[in-house]
Order: C-alpha cells, then sequence, then structure tokens
C-alpha cells in the first residue's frame, strides 16, 4: 500500500469537506450554484476514494475481484460527471441535458464492453489491466474538459469577466497532470489536481460573480469604481437614465420594474459590450466605459434598436436618456460623471420637448 498517497487522499477529502461546508454558506452563489458546486466537490471525494479501494484491493484475494470491478468502474464511469457537474453551475439549458445524456451512454458501454476487456478488466487473480480501448476513456475525460472551458468561457463573456486567460491555464494544468497519470499510471497525482482545479474554479466563479449586479447581470457599482480608479488608457463614459421609471414602478408594480431594467440592461449589454465595460450603478441608472476610438452614433442606433424590438414585446418598455463626457487618466471620476449627467439631462429635455 501506498502510504503516502492515502494519506494525500486523507486531506484531498478533508479540504473537499471543508469547500462544502464554505460553499453551503456561500451569500454570493444562488441556491442552485451552491449545490452543484458542492455536489462537484463530494463526486471528487467519492472518486479519490474509490482509487484509494482499487489500489488496496488490486493484486489481493480473489474474493476481493468484485470489489475492484465495481470500484474500477465507478471510477471510470463517474470521472466524465465532475466537468459536466462544474458546467451545470453556470447553464442549465439544452447543451448541459445533452452532456448527462451523453454520462448515461458512456456508463452503459463501459458496462455492455466490460465483459470484452475494452476499457479495462480485472483478471481472475485480480489484477487491474488496461483494455485495448483505453483511449475511449481518454477521449470521453478530455472531452468533458473541452466542454467545461468551452461553457466557462461562454459564462465569462456574457459576464464581460476579463480575467478569462486564467481558464486557459487552469485546463492546460488538469491536461498535463492527467497525462503525467496516463504515461505513469503509479504515479496518483489526477485527482488531486482535480480537487485543486474544483478549489481554482470555485474561486474564479466567486469572484466573478462577486461582481456582478444580481438584477441585471450587468457589472456593479464596486467593479465600476474600481475600474475608474486604475484606469489605464483614455476613455468615454456614457449614462443611461430610464426615462419616468417612477411612474413604471407606480402603475404597475416593481416586478414589472424589474423586468424593464433587465430589458434596458439586456439592450445596452447588446449594444455596447464588444466595445466597452456595462454596468448598473444606481437604481434606474446605467453606465458604459467605451474606448475613445469606438463609434459612439452606431452604438447608440443599435441600443434604439434594440429596444424598438423588445418593445413590442413589452409595450410598457420606456425609453432611455444617455450622456456622455471624456474619461482621460487621472481624472477625477465625480466630475466626468457630472459632466457626463449634465449631458444626459439636456439630451432628456430636448427629447420631452420634441428636439430628439
Amino acid at each position: 500500500m501506498d502510504y503516502y498517497f492515502l494519506i494525500i487522499t486523507l486531506i484531498d477529502v478533508f479540504v473537499l469537506g471543508i469547500m462544502c461546508i464554505l460553499t453551503k454558506y456561500n451569500e454570493t452563489l444562488n441556491v442552485r450554484q451552491r449545490r452543484w458546486f458542492i455536489c462537484s466537490f463530494i463526486l471528487i471525494m467519492a472518486i479519490s476514494v474509490l482509487e484509494v479501494v482499487t489500489i488496496v484491493v488490486d493484486n489481493g484475494a480473489s474474493s476481493l475481484r468484485w470489489i475492484n470491478i465495481v470500484a474500477n468502474y465507478l471510477g471510470f464511469g463517474l470521472t466524465p460527471a465532475v466537468a459536466v457537474f462544474l458546467s451545470t453551475v453556470f447553464n442549465t439549458g439544452k447543451s448541459t441535458k445533452y452532456a448527462f445524456i451523453a454520462e448515461g451512454m458512456y456508463l452503459l458501454l463501459l458496462a455492455v464492453s466490460f465483459p470484452f476487456g475494452i476499457v479495462f478488466y480485472v483478471d481472475q487473480n485480480n489484477q487491474y489491466m488496461r483494455g485495448d480501448y483505453f483511449g475511449i476513456y481518454l477521449a470521453v475525460y478530455f472531452t468533458s474538459i473541452f466542454y467545461l472551458l468551452v461553457m466557462t468561457l461562454l459564462a465569462a463573456g456574457k459576464y464581460q469577466n476579463k480575467s478569462k486567460n486564467c481558464l486557459y491555464l487552469i485546463a492546460a494544468f488538469l491536461l498535463v497532470c492527467s497525462t503525467i497519470q496516463v504515461i505513469f499510471p503509479a504515479i496518483h497525482v489526477t485527482w488531486l489536481c482535480v480537487s485543486l482545479l474544483a478549489i481554482l474554479y470555485f474561486t474564479y466563479c466567486n469572484g466573478m460573480w462577486h461582481q456582478l449586479d444580481e438584477l441585471t447581470g450587468l457589472l456593479n457599482q464596486k467593479s465600476y469604481l474600481n475600474k475608474t480608479m486604475t484606469l489605464s488608457k483614455d476613455m468615454t463614459l456614457i449614462v443611461f437614465d430610464v426615462d419616468d421609471f417612477k411612474q413604471i414602478n407606480d402603475n404597475y408594480g416593481h416586478l414589472a420594474g424589474d423586468q424593464c431594467l433587465k430589458e434596458v440592461a439586456d439592450c445596452i449589454k447588446s449594444a455596447y459590450s464588444k466595445y466597452g465595460l456595462c454596468y448598473r450603478i444606481g437604481g434606474d441608472e446605467f453606465c458604459v466605459l467605451l474606448d475613445s476610438q469606438t463609434d459612439m452614433e452606431n452604438c447608440y442606433q443599435m441600443l434604439i434598436e434594440e429596444l424598438n424590438i423588445r418593445r413590442k414585446k413589452l409595450e410598457i418598455l420606456p425609453y432611455v436618456s444617455i450622456g456622455s463626457a471624456s474619461f482621460v487618466k487621472g481624472d477625477n471620476v465625480l466630475k466626468v460623471k457630472e459632466t457626463a449627467d449634465n449631458n444626459m439631462y439636456r439630451f432628456k429635455r430636448e427629447r420631452k420637448a420634441g428636439l430628439k
């Protein structure tokens, strides 16, 4: 028995248990996100224990052969599910449904193929061996990691996260460590690395969601203030104000008002997110930090088009007033914001007077 590996696994399980507790009481994540993170941590713990079991019983008494078979089957079968569980933190759409179906089909394939030793087999002497088509497991495993990477990158783009390059490093770290165990089976590092991946992934996601406004999914006021304090280049600050928003809340209720804010936020992100960062900085107040070279008139026309399209389905969707000001590195953020606000209020007055 490799006691070093046993101790590492015990530490691994202990740390993941702590992560389950931290996740349960994390207020940044919603209920679904917490549930899938906890399920992922528990699954990793279970598979880590299964790997210890296979090492303990391998080449042991023949009566232990069935334990060796079941432990290897569950270990190989559930490994891709870790990436699927983690991806479900972000996505619950059709792609997730298909991913779970694919995982089920893979488990069925392993069960049906075991008597033929296609992926792995345990001989009558209770010795585990890789099958001639062990590559099936590797293909499914690496595909699941790629699927997780794609889903996370899509979410990072949706939430305007600029540190998504870290995801490539995390994925590369896992692939390298997994490849080591494939080449040198006696070096059991994969599940330690998967545990580190899950913790890094949790940290990344938690940090990303901490920057978001919960209602609209845009970046929040704190992110806006932090960004304006650390600008490294000249930008344009654009502010948006929802016209007569109080009347919507008074006449149709706050749920209708929230729906309008979500729609306006989606329109702003659709028109501007390719060229800058979009924020919700107050109740019905939004802003964008835009690259100074961007064609602002084109973006504004895209915003108007998006609002008009959505207004056909949501008739109470209000109009949006807009103002802008140049933001040069070192400028006082409050003064730039005041200038943009003044331009926005002038825009509002002129539109109400029928000039725009």
